[in-house]
């Protein structure tokens, strides 16, 4: 999440050392269709905090015609014209985003009606040369602003990038930040590095890019029309500033102008999610920038984003590395999703999200048919920064916390029912999603109804099973706490 603002389990022997980590930040994949195993585009992102305790609700919002004279408006203060027609969209949102109170929406990710799913963002430190050559703008685009901008009126990814540039281009941009943006056809990563500067690339469909929190983009050619889509005088403003040595066009190095390079708290999870994905590549630790785009060793599915989203440096050389303390999925990030929009199906149902609720390394991920979804079960749209016994994500997020108090006797026993029921879920997936498409052919309506009762269901009976184990894990922590009696004492009071 903004700087300014606010499948695998892990080993949960190391789960009590991440509350320590307090610095914002976010951690993403992008997979092209044809490095995924099934064909479809993935965008995959951590949204972390700086506190490990704030909750998230889904929310969906319909298609409407726009009031005469319209605006959209901020919390920050940016104000644009509303688009004559809003298209309906689902939006993750702050528990109290719509509140007085609230910072407003923040609603970080989506998917709306045309198939066109944004995640912002990760977070990026612009350096101070950029700053200065071209300040930020408090009231411009910022990461709270960006899903809630481009989902009401975006018919395809590419449409997204474009409004998202001439929106910076008009208004400004408050926030350096990494954004994704795909259909089912493509895949975007956009960079905004300054208040009026950004490029965006197009991922390659045979590749991936793993993202962390310092801007990324680099060996880029700002002639490639096809796919890149760069900010007025790019290169020209670059050169005239010095932000970079030499300025190469068709080797442009964004990250390295506006950004800040080698930065251990990001080129650790760069090199790691490459490390995952490409194990036989070898690369070595902490290099100032590690390749942008690469080829999976294995097409990429659900459960190969979710142990990337997990990661820790366990068996890593990074493992014996004593500052090397950010890894993946920390304790305090408060939502992962995994979106894959898939080409092959109806495309009311060609979006399916793998939603988790709080740190992916106590919860599980949850498929939910975004476009289908025609009502958000009680979970989803509940609950807030306290405790409570009705929210998903409470359910998930009380069980890591318990998790903690005895990591080497809990830690398994939450990773094997992690391990169980994710497993179900992905190897169900393939069947109901054929099932589906043939019943969408013969009855649309009852296709989707089944899909938004199965989506909800799936997250009814996820939460219902946390609250399962938490009675385990209470029964037994209470056990724990018994005072241990003599043999002659305890047939004492057991006579009594």
């Amino acid at each position: 999440m903004s700087q300014f603002s606010r499948l695998t389990a892990i080993s949960f022997a190391a789960l009590a050392l991440l509350g320590s980590d307090l610095a914002q930040a976010c951690s993403s994949l992008i997979v092209g269709s044809k490095a995924s195993a099934d064909g479809s585009v993935i965008i995959a992102r951590n949204e972390d905090y700086y506190i490990n305790n704030w909750n998230k609700r889904l929310v969906l919002h319909p298609a409407r015609v726009a009031d005469k004279d319209e605006t959209l408006s901020f919390k920050n203060g940016l104000k644009v014209p509303a688009p004559a027609n809003f298209l309906r969209y689902s939006g993750l949102m702050d528990w109290n985003g719509d509140t007085a109170g609230g910072d407003g929406l923040y609603e970080e990710r989506g998917v709306n009606e045309r198939n066109v799913a944004v995640s912002a963002t990760n977070s990026a430190e612009v350096n101070e040369r950029a700053k200065k050559a071209d300040p930020l703008v408090d009231s411009g685009v910022v990461e709270a602003v960006i899903p809630s901008l481009l989902l009401p009126q975006a018919r395809d990814a590419r449409e997204a990038v474009t409004l998202l540039a001439a929106y910076i281009d008009r208004f400004g941009a408050g926030e350096g930040n990494g954004v994704l943006i795909a259909d089912t056809k493509e895949a975007w990563y956009m960079e905004i590095g300054s208040g009026h500067h950004y490029l965006a690339y197009r991922v390659p469909q045979d590749g991936y890019i793993m993202v962390a929190n310092g801007l990324r983009l680099h060996d880029i050619d700002l002639d490639d029309s096809a796919n890149v889509i760069a900010s007025p005088g790019l290169a020209d403003f670059v050169a005239k500033h010095g932000l970079l040595d030499k300025v190469d066009r068709h080797r442009f190095n964004f990250a390295k102008a506006f950004g800040v390079v080698g930065d251990r708290y990001n080129v650790d999870r760069e090199w790691l999610g490459q490390h995952l994905l490409n194990p036989a590549t070898a690369q070595k630790i902490r290099q100032q920038q590690y390749p942008l785009v690469m080829k999976p060793e294995k097409a990429i599915g659900v459960a190969d984003a979710a142990r990337v989203l997990r990661a820790r440096f366990d068996g890593t050389p990074l493992a014996s590395v004593k500052d090397a303390d950010r890894p993946m999925g920390v304790d305090r990030t408060i939502e992962t999703h995994i979106i894959q929009l898939r080409a092959d199906m109806p495309a009311e149902l060609g979006a399916l999200t793998w939603q988790s609720f709080g740190s992916p390394a106590g919860a599980l991920f949850v498929p939910l048919y975004e476009g289908a979804l025609k009502d958000v079960p009680q979970p989803m749209r509940a609950g807030s920064a306290n405790y409570d016994t009705t929210s998903a994500y409470w359910a998930f997020r009380a069980n890591a916390t318990l998790a903690q108090t005895q990591p080497a006797k809990y830690g398994p026993l939450l990773k094997a029912w992690q391990g169980k029921l994710e497993a179900r879920l992905v190897t169900q997936q393939p069947a109901v999603d054929a099932m589906l498409r043939s019943l969408y052919a013969s009855s649309p309506e009852a296709a989707l109804a089944f899909a938004n009762q199965w989506s909800n269901g799936n997250m009814l009976w996820a939460v219902q099973s946390a609250h399962d184990l938490n009675s385990t894990l209470m029964t037994d922590i209470t056990k724990s706490t018994e005072k241990k009696y003599s043999p002659a004492e305890l047939e004492k009071i057991k006579a009594l």
